[in-house]
Formats: structure tokens, C-alpha cells, sequence
């Protein structure tokens, strides 16, 4: 059995703001991620790292709408000179590289085929990139260690800012289907440590379930949400809606939509926006199945029965 294992993170804020210039370095780790803002830009790539062999990404909107693109050079800053006159639409770039420029052409060039196909797979954030490149032939020894060097750097880029490398997809959880009724069982059950919960709109036909794993909300696949948002357009959850449509993971049902994967949200209340295609309140919505208690009232249970468990 395989057991999580915590990492030191150093974030370091270059001008002491936090919406500044900063780079981010995991301990035993070679790589080297800087993260700036336009703005800033040409003290960016006056830093001696900016002139090694790395990936980078350029980060903004475009039409109101989320976009990125992956690239790669042997010196980084020549690479983003350039695409600071032809793009216009990117308000932030991320610069990856490794300590004593350690990283070749063939190494960046597969890094940068990985970090494309892994973004398109996920679908979060559309790329401007128009072509999907083969990553550089490598040896099996520094295909091993190019791969150590992503799974350590999708770690670090969401503490910059950049989540756009997060799988919230997960593998199913079950084989039943939302729809099956569980008999009624005991409090106990319902308040037990790992219950399923259930949200269910009968009005719009609506039904979901969903289960704590690993601290993560996950709504099974199988669950059926609205059709579209009708909620404000301004909300946060409009774009995270409007996200699981894009990337496949609300597919068309009749009217509605159904959750094609299980997708892990960060609360309940997120999730059942999702499912209403509306503001909602997760901690009432929720229920557990079986006993019908609120999300709520399974959460004051637990924390109860935590306080009563210490010395």
C-alpha cells in the first residue's frame, strides 16, 4: 500500500508583492519555474535563467475566453520577445527551466509535446498552439527523468497561479447508476464517515450523486445536470459550467446533460451548481443516501464525533 508523502514548496515573491514577479522551487528538485506578469516582462527576461533552454507559457483571455500556449527554446527570453509583438491577447507568462541549464533541446522539445497533449487531453483552457508535436526521440533513461520532471512541475504551477494541468476527472467510483434507489438503513449509516450523497431536482429532472474521496467532492458519472446555465453569467460558476461543457465532461442528454466521468469538485457547493446550472447551496442541496440528512448536518456529525475521539 502506497502512502501519500508531503513536499516543501519555496515560493519566493522577487519585489515582495504578491501579484508580482515570483519564482517557485520544490526541495530535491532541478527545475525552476518564474512567473510574471506582462508587465514586467523585460526584468523578467533580464534574469540569467530567462536565457537557458525551458518551456514556457503564455497565459491570458481572448474574447472573454481563457487561452494558452506552450512553447519551448534553447533561450527563452529570444522565444518570448518574439511572441510578445505577434500575440497580443497573454497578460502573464511562466518560464520553466533547470538549474545549471541542464535541460538540451531534445528535452525541452519533449517536455513542451507532453505539456500540449496533457492540456488538450484535460481541456480546461484552450490552447493557441495550432499544431500537436511529437515529443523528441529519447532514451529511455531521460524519458524517465523528463517524466519525473513534469509529474514534480504539476505540483509547483498551481501554486503560481496555473491550474490548468488539474485532472479533475476521476475513475469511476462505481458501476451502479444514479438513478438506483439504496434501501433505507440506519443514522449510523447515514452519518457514517463515507456516505453517499444525492441531489435531486425533480421539478427539472435532475439527479446526482456524488462521494468524499481523498477530500475531493466527486460526482459520479452517470449523474444528470441541466441543460444549460441559467443562473447569472457573471458568477464564477458560470465559467466552471461552461468548462465542463467544453471538455466532454457534461454531455448532451436530451434536454439536460450527463456527467460522462466523474469529475472531482473543491466543495459541494460547486458541485451542485454544476448540476442545477445555478448558484447553489451544496451544504442543503446534498443529502446523504440513505437517511436524507444534509450534507450539513453529516459535516456538525463528523466534526462531533472527531472532538469526542480526542484525548
Amino acid at each position: 500500500m502506497t502512502s501519500t508523502v508531503g513536499r516543501s514548496l519555496e515560493l519566493y515573491y522577487i519585489d515582495g508583492r504578491p501579484d508580482g514577479m515570483l519564482t517557485a522551487e520544490l526541495f530535491n528538485w532541478t527545475g525552476h519555474v518564474l512567473m510574471a506578469p506582462r508587465t514586467q516582462i523585460a526584468e523578467a527576461l533580464a534574469r540569467p535563467e530567462a536565457s537557458y533552454a525551458g518551456v514556457y507559457l503564455l497565459i491570458g483571455e481572448q474574447e472573454g475566453e481563457l487561452r494558452a500556449y506552450v512553447g519551448e527554446g534553447e533561450d527563452i527570453s529570444a522565444r518570448i520577445r518574439s511572441h510578445d509583438v505577434r500575440k497580443e491577447w497573454w497578460t502573464s507568462a511562466v518560464l520553466i527551466t533547470a538549474a545549471a541549464n541542464k535541460l538540451n533541446k531534445a528535452h525541452v522539445r519533449y517536455l513542451e509535446a507532453r505539456l500540449i497533449a496533457e492540456a488538450r487531453a484535460i481541456g480546461r483552457v484552450p490552447l493557441d498552439n495550432g499544431t500537436s508535436p511529437v515529443p523528441a526521440a529519447l532514451s529511455e533513461a531521460d524519458v524517465a527523468k523528463m517524466e519525473a520532471f513534469l509529474e514534480n512541475l504539476f505540483i509547483v504551477l498551481p501554486a503560481v497561479r496555473v491550474d490548468m494541468f488539474i485532472r479533475r476527472t476521476r475513475p469511476a467510483t462505481r458501476t451502479s447508476t444514479p438513478d438506483i434507489v439504496l434501501p433505507a438503513s440506519t443514522i449510523a449509516d447515514a452519518m457514517a464517515p463515507n456516505p453517499r450523497f444525492v441531489l435531486e431536482t425533480r421539478k427539472h429532472g435532475l439527479r446526482a450523486s456524488a462521494v468524499l474521496q481523498d477530500g475531493e467532492f466527486i460526482v459520479e458519472a452517470g449523474s444528470i445536470a441541466r441543460g444549460s446555465w441559467v443562473g447569472p453569467a457573471s458568477h464564477n460558476y458560470a465559467d466552471l459550467h461552461a468548462e465542463l461543457i467544453r471538455s466532454g465532461v457534461l454531455s448532451p442528454e436530451g434536454d439536460h446533460r450527463r456527467f460522462a466521468e466523474d469529475y472531482a469538485f473543491r466543495s459541494p457547493s460547486a458541485a451542485a451548481a454544476a448540476v442545477n446550472g445555478r448558484p447553489s447551496n451544496g451544504q442543503v442541496e446534498w443529502k446523504t443516501d440513505p437517511g436524507g440528512f444534509t450534507y450539513r448536518d453529516w459535516e456538525q456529525s463528523q466534526l462531533q464525533a472527531s472532538r469526542g475521539s480526542q484525548p
